[in-house]
């Protein structure tokens, strides 16, 4: 099934993105995955999809992208994903400095993710 992820670069998204994917499998809805945090480090995350009027649900799917082969596709709304470290208890806030944004992201297939 073809996907395409489209996010126009604004308030949460520091890049556009217009691309398409070969789903591979049913999205399923997620809240936390393993991944870099914007230092670098790994680890835990939540996550939420983002639009212009704040979060929503979240979705990962493995995907074939063109380049990289099988690979774990994140992606949220209109705006991208919002991601923050996990235990972080802050509301989802464009604004907040210990939050951060992304078009989506295209992670290893074995990324470890939580409903």
């Amino acid at each position: 099934m073809l996907f395409e992820v489209e996010v126009i670069a604004g308030g949460n998204s520091p890049m556009d993105l217009n691309r398409v994917f070969d789903l591979l499998e049913e999205p399923r809805s997620i809240r936390r995955l393993f991944t870099a945090d914007p230092d670098g480090a790994d680890a835990w995350c939540q996550v939420t999809g983002w639009a212009e009027s704040g979060p929503g649900p979240a979705w990962a799917a493995l995907a074939e992208d063109s380049g990289d082969g099988v690979i774990l596709l994140v992606y949220g709304g209109d705006d991208g994903i919002r991601l923050k470290l996990d235990g972080d208890a802050a509301e989802w806030d464009a604004a907040s400095p210990g939050q951060w944004g992304e078009p989506c992201l295209m992670l290893d297939k074995d990324t470890p993710v939580t409903e």
